[in-house]
């Protein structure tokens, strides 16, 4: 979006952290010391290993596939080095940055392929399901759930197919206000694009920077602005996937009853069914005003039934979030303000100067009858300007020796403090000990009528094993969440991480399900081994 300070061309990232190098920054003394006195713990720092002295294992790329890879998408384009071996080894999870901090890169691709357009990635996907070849599809990389592991299954090769080439605005119909977009194009080069036209996609979440069309569709993201333009998913018209069986196509009427959407099937199969190639999307016109508030409420159970009585209206804003005592707190602590008691909620709204002022004014008064104080849009302004800039202090905090994760639910309005305890239960009990005790953030990032998501941000020391200690509490939270009846992923998508607790998701008849329609899709079953689809018990 024009109103939003974006980065069109972000660089490679970091092949230890988040983002691009040159933002990494020290942690303040002060802020140090602030953290180890929350924690009750001293702190180690975690610094990573020389680049040149990480364990990568050796590429077991034949030159016969290489070969027959360079035949479809050029010598140039199959690579083999090691830096950029080590760029495609995993995700963003701390997790992940713990073990390559250490020098661990295992698994990696034995080669990074890079197609230039749809034909080319069909005959890739062919190629590797008749060679028995892994294809690992890789966009932006901004997984946190294991979604871009490089992992083989049971193939002696493993390619990651990165899709960064397909990276073009392929078309925009005004008229029926949609476009269709490469798969391999980041969000903001998306944004700019579509800026040109006058439209915006409006889908803003927290890996904007560097996540790819084809990442938001194949996870059924959600963005910051959710309320208003709705989670990903809901603004896909059509779907161009290429399978080892062909090249399926999907959506395009705005509606139909020609049987199970199978564009919804799609949505959400990170990889494992197809590799998608092009998202067609409902755009809208880039807004003439945007209008930020915040406003304040004396506990988090008020501020979320407010919140539920304005997800139950007729009017809404173009983004809505209520932070918990705790994460408020800190909020005003970073941003150098002082912290208003309670919970803060944040507001915006976008669209014509009319249309902003007269839902902006309805909402005011639901807010206000629901026992909210208006603030103004300072917090807010703070927000904006910061909210791409999390995982680089996530990053900034582990290299001081403090483990700072995220991870996220929804459940219904009637099950979300219910939820909202049971996971800080989780999350405290596992963490809190002998090696320190733990601080616990939470927010509503999304709404819906019939209820909500919980975002939580969890810090504590890393101790002696950090990689165990988080094991430990991700396990007990996502027991947690199951026994509590929230989803176990509400946008981060499953990958490796959730694998384990889909059949609770979707019991053992909706897994039978997946594993039929991955079979008739990846016959050979190489499309990104290991992730989404449950194993059989």
């Amino acid at each position: 979006m024009t109103h939003d300070k974006t980065t069109p061309s972000a660089p490679e990232m970091s092949w230890f952290a988040w983002g691009d190098p040159e933002r990494a920054e020290a942690l303040d003394p002060a802020l140090r010391d602030l953290i180890v006195q929350a924690l009750h713990a001293d702190v180690s720092p975690i610094p990573p290993v020389e680049e040149a002295d990480v364990d990568l294992p050796p590429s077991h790329l034949s030159d016969r596939l290489r070969e027959l890879l360079a035949g479809i998408v050029g010598t140039d384009h199959v690579l083999t080095g090691d830096a950029v071996r080590l760029r495609r080894s995993g995700g963003k999870s701390t997790p992940d940055l713990l073990r390559r901090r250490s020098g661990q890169a295992d698994p990696a691709p034995d080669a990074v392929v890079r197609p230039a357009d749809h034909e080319q990635v069909q005959r890739l996907v062919e190629l590797c399901s008749s060679e028995g070849v892994a294809v690992v599809p890789f966009g932006g990389g901004t997984s946190v759930v294991g979604g871009v592991d490089p992992l083989r299954g049971p193939f002696g090769t493993v390619v990651s197919l990165d899709l960064r080439r397909l990276d073009g605005l392929v078309s925009v119909d005004h008229t029926s206000s949609t476009a269709v977009l490469g798969a391999g194009l980041r969000a903001p080069r998306a944004e700019e694009l579509l800026g040109e036209h006058g439209c915006t996609l409006g889908h803003l979440p927290q890996s904007f920077e560097y996540a790819t069309i084809g990442g938001f569709a194949a996870t059924r993201s959600a963005g910051q602005a959710s309320a208003g333009y709705g989670r990903f998913e809901d603004m896909v018209v059509s779907l161009r996937m290429a399978t080892p069986r062909g090249t399926l196509e999907l959506g395009g009427a705005p509606a139909s009853a020609a049987g199970p959407d199978l564009k919804r099937l799609v949505l959400g199969s990170e990889g494992t069914l197809g590799v998608i190639t092009e998202v067609g999307v409902r755009v809208r016109p880039l807004p003439e005003t945007v209008l930020d508030e915040a406003w304040s409420f004396p506990d988090f159970a008020t501020g979320t039934e407010a919140l539920r009585i304005l997800a139950q209206s007729d009017v809404r804003p173009t983004m809505a979030r209520i932070l918990d005592e705790s994460e408020t707190f800190v909020g005003a602590a970073l941003g150098g303000r002082e912290a208003t008691p309670g919970c803060q909620a944040v507001l915006g709204f976008e669209g014509t100067a009319e249309e902003v002022e007269t839902r902006a004014g309805l909402v005011r008064r639901l807010m206000t009858g629901a026992g909210g104080t208006r603030l103004g849009p300072e917090p807010v302004a703070h927000w904006r300007e910061n909210r791409f800039s999390s995982p680089y202090l996530r990053d900034t905090l582990l290299g001081a020796g403090v483990l700072a994760e995220t991870l996220e639910t929804a459940t219904t309005w009637t099950g979300l403090l219910p939820l909202y305890e049971a996971v800080t239960e989780a999350l405290r009990g596992s963490l809190e000990g002998e090696e320190g005790g733990a601080v616990i953030l939470c927010h509503v990032s999304h709404t819906y009528p019939t209820g909500a998501s919980l975002y939580f941000t969890a810090a504590t020391a890393a101790g002696s094993d950090p990689l165990s200690r988080w094991d430990r509490a991700k396990r007990a939270v996502s027991d947690a969440i199951a026994e509590a009846g929230g989803t176990i992923s509400h946008h981060h998508a499953v990958g490796t991480d959730h694998r384990p607790w889909m059949v609770s998701e979707i019991g053992p008849l909706g897994a039978e399900i997946l594993r039929s329609v991955k079979s008739a899709l990846d016959p050979e079953g190489v499309l990104n081994p290991g992730k989404l689809v449950p194993e059989r018990s």
